[in-house]
């Protein structure tokens, strides 16, 4: 309990601190870059590089005051487990290679940091070590290690260029900007690597709070911000933008039809990575990066009360169990039901502000009619699924048939207060300071379209709170349009891969390589010692013969 109430303090004050020095690098327009060099090699400088600005701080900062809410709410919810110092150290491993990741502009620390979020997040989704935990474990690090190659390509490419600092480039080549796109879309999740994210829910749930509000997810996003200049020369936008609009979609369908709580939590933030990705396409990375951290506040909170209602409900996720959670639980239903607000976008919550400009933004903008179509259809799904998930929580008869005692603790209900006030007045505080200068150009129709919008998803969520699926249909959206079975034949592969090195490397490379080299040296060996003379011709047709000879 100590250690968690030490890291909690330390790193809320340091997170406060660090927000306060982003405000005003802002206002004072100040840039500071520490650079440490290594070594030099021929023309190629390896240096660590350490990037402060407005945008890196204020990141820095908010994933600072997450991680401490989420050690306050360990205390409880962590409190049991054996390996709780395993814990701790890989959550702090985890915090340290996102902020390397954030404050670096160098290739190779940017890939440091990628690394460690990969590798440490697949240990903690296996931390409770069961076969859920192992399988989805292995679905994550092999899907995030795709977009580790590509980093790695583009890595190896830039070296052509004679430096892996990004803020040196006034241009970057088109196929190093695909490959460090694929690297971004594979951690954000975006389709189609959309699979990993559902299936890390398998982890405790709050390095899910954590892993799913502001550092693992976001790192794609973040990574795009920061390469949001190339982006645009490229005119690599409109790939990105009909990914992220599908992807947007295909989640928000898929949440409406899931029963398990983390997983609708967890399509929630893969919709929401849709959209910041696909306003972050049209040019506008400051409100990606508004919504971003806008976002990470409120789904942080979401995680946390979710993780209230699971642990108090002996670990089961099935909200068709749940009902009645405002009588037991009113704070915790209160900070879930302002999360979910906050997520739909409804007035005046912190999404509200995020949301309702981005889509405005969208609105006045030159976009083709199937990507707004998508847009417009998501918001409608997001708010459908949030309904659906309020009606069965607040207002289903609680059918669980045995006896619980449901109490709030402490720990857990004053870990969710100061997310509670950012999910309430985080938006409106950052939207006077950074974006007050946004003229919107709309017409009535147009302006009231989001309000109304909204009131199309309330009635949505109502109709699919009494509708029962047929099986095979629902087995569809469950399996995110198939893509869960094509990723399951990852175990197929890595047992081809195993017999393929047995096989091939150890056996065929090693043994038949090695004797039919051993048998050439001896056949030179015996025309060399017999002092036989052969032409050049001679000897090829006798070591071509030879060769037939070992091969058939």
């Amino acid at each position: 309990m100590v250690k968690f109430m030490m890291f909690s303090l330390i790193f809320f004050l340091m997170g406060f601190l660090m927000f306060l020095m982003g405000l005003m690098f802002y206002y004072y327009d100040y840039i500071i870059i520490i650079e440490w060099e290594i070594f030099n090699f021929n023309s190629m400088m390896m240096n660590m590089l350490l990037y402060f600005d407005w945008m890196s701080l204020m990141f820095v900062g908010v994933v600072m005051l997450i991680f401490s809410s989420v050690m306050m709410y360990s205390i409880e919810y962590m409190m049991m487990e054996l390996n709780l110092n395993r814990f701790i150290y890989l959550v702090l491993m985890f915090i340290y290679s996102m902020f390397l990741m954030i404050l670096s502009p160098n290739i190779l620390s940017i890939l440091i940091g990628w690394d460690g979020l990969g590798l440490i997040s697949y240990c903690l989704i296996i931390f409770y070590q069961n076969i859920n935990s192992y399988n989805s474990g292995m679905l994550t690090i092999l899907c995030n290690r795709l977009g580790d190659i590509s980093l790695i390509l583009s890595m190896f490419y830039m070296l052509i260029f004679g430096s892996w600092n990004l803020i040196l480039y006034n241009n970057l080549n088109y196929f190093c900007m695909i490959l460090l796109i694929i690297c971004s879309i594979t951690k954000s999740a975006q389709f189609p690597f959309s699979i990993w994210l559902p299936a890390a829910m398998a982890a405790p749930t709050p390095i899910s709070s954590l892993v799913h509000s502001s550092t693992l997810v976001t790192a794609g996003i973040y990574l795009m911000i920061r390469l949001m200049y190339f982006l645009n020369m490229l005119e690599l936008n409109f790939y990105l933008l009909m990914i992220s609009s599908f992807t947007m979609f295909m989640s928000g369908i898929v949440a409406n039809f899931e029963f398990d709580l983390k997983k609708i939590i967890a399509l929630s933030t893969l919709s929401q990575l849709g959209l910041m990705m696909s306003i972050l396409s049209l040019g506008y990375s400051d409100l990606s990066f508004f919504h971003l951290l806008v976002h990470a506040m409120f789904k942080s909170l979401l995680f946390l009360c979710s993780g209230v209602i699971i642990h108090l409900m002996m670990d089961n996720q099935d909200i068709r169990f749940y009902g009645g959670i405002f009588n037991k639980l009113p704070f915790m239903s209160s900070c879930m039901l302002i999360s979910i607000c906050s997520l739909c976008g409804f007035p005046f919550f912190s999404g509200f502000y995020s949301k309702d400009l981005i889509m405005e933004i969208m609105f006045m903008n030159y976009m083709n009619l199937f990507s707004l179509l998508l847009l417009i259809f998501s918001t409608i799904l997001t708010v459908s699924y949030n309904f659906r998930l309020i009606l069965y929580l607040y207002f289903n008869i609680y059918n669980l048939n045995c006896y619980m005692n449901f109490m709030e603790n402490k720990y857990m209900s004053f870990s969710m207060i100061f997310l509670v006030l950012m999910s309430m007045f985080y938006g409106k505080l950052m939207i006077y300071t950074f974006f007050y200068s946004y003229e919107i150009i709309l017409s009535l129709f147009m302006k009231m379209l989001v309000l109304m919008l909204c009131f199309m998803g309330l009635f949505m969520g109502f109709y699919l709170y009494n509708f029962f699926m047929k099986s095979k249909l629902l087995m569809f959206f469950n399996s995110m349009y198939f893509m869960k079975f094509f990723y399951m034949n990852f175990n197929l592969i890595n047992e081809f891969s195993s017999n393929f090195n047995l096989i091939f490397e150890k056996n065929f490379l090693e043994n038949k390589f090695s004797l039919m080299f051993l048998k050439m040296n001896f056949m030179f060996m015996f025309y060399n010692y017999n002092k036989i003379v052969l032409t050049d011709m001679l000897k090829l047709i006798i070591v071509m013969f030879f060769i037939m000879i070992i091969f058939f």
